[in-house]
């Protein structure tokens, strides 16, 4: 039984895995939602920003590795 996902990314000679690119999109997804929020200042609601952060960014996975890009 075959896997229709790959299970590696390639770049030229280089192999990488999908994690890697998913906890990348997710990053940079997680700083555009934290720009907004501090934009149209909600940011002065969190208490603890940097966990806020890693809690947006590991959503943002979540969501990536559900509907988009399976690793």
């Amino acid at each position: 039984m075959t896997n229709p996902y790959p299970h590696e990314l390639s770049i030229g000679d280089v192999y990488f895995s999908p994690m890697l690119l998913v906890v990348i999109l997710a990053f940079l997804a997680a700083a555009v939602t934290v720009l907004v929020c501090n934009k149209l200042k909600l940011s002065r609601f969190v208490v603890a920003p940097s966990y806020v952060f890693i809690a947006i960014m590991t959503l943002y996975v979540v969501l990536i590795d559900t509907f988009w890009i399976k690793f």
